[in-house]
């Protein structure tokens, strides 16, 4: 897949969407032991919403940034706190990223990529070794930027960004938390991987389904 359109943005979103409903309990399990179990709740509205609002798009449009600001604002409407905030960060920022561009080369996507995980951590105001998503989706970003910088093509880009975002949430386990509502939580926290971080992985190993051939 060397041109992107919107309407591949839009079935990546719902391939994302249909990743967090398979999830979703799993996510809520891992937040039930450091949060208020409902992590893998939020995700699935969050992404649900995202992926009805640019279905509904008028296909004619073909606009990628709008496709990423409607994902946005559905997923801030849908999921106000927590992880909302800063998934709809990410999203706006990844469609300023391409603004202007009826399609998104290799090069494109994984600046969007980045620019997603750039304004989540600059929204949380999180960096690495904190216990968040953060810890996932920098090292993420990062690989699939410096595998594209090697002229790696968009497969092997988001196969790097999801072998980086696995072992940010392994990483996890042994942190001990200073952002959220696990930071109440102290050493209890250790041993148990952010749910935050684990949803990106999900979000992540989409990317890299989805640009796999």
């Amino acid at each position: 897949m060397t041109t992107i359109t919107a309407d591949d943005l839009t079935s990546l979103i719902t391939l994302i969407a249909e990743a967090m409903t398979r999830e979703r309990d799993r996510l809520c399990e891992l937040d039930g032991v450091i949060g208020d179990a409902d992590h893998g709740i939020a995700m699935e509205l969050g992404f649900s919403a995202a992926a009805k609002a640019t279905s509904e798009l008028d296909p004619a449009t073909g606009d990628p940034t709008l496709v990423f600001n409607t994902a946005a604002k559905a997923f801030l409407n849908a999921v106000g706190a927590s992880s909302g905030p800063l998934y709809a960060t990410g999203l706006m920022r990844a469609g300023a990223a391409v603004k202007g561009k009826p399609s998104l080369t290799a090069d494109d996507m994984v600046g969007a990529f980045a620019a997603i995980a750039k304004g989540i951590q600059d929204r949380g105001k999180a960096e690495v070794g904190e216990k968040t998503m953060v810890d996932a989706w920098a090292p993420a970003a990062l690989a699939c930027q410096a595998a594209r910088g090697q002229g790696m093509p968009l497969e092997e880009c988001f196969s790097a960004a999801l072998a980086a975002a696995q072992a940010g949430m392994e990483a996890t386990k042994d942190m001990i938390a200073t952002k959220g509502r696990s930071s109440r939580l102290g050493e209890r926290a250790l041993g148990h991987i952010d749910p935050g971080a684990a949803s990106a992985t999900v979000v992540v190993n989409c990317f890299h389904a989805f640009f796999s051939p």
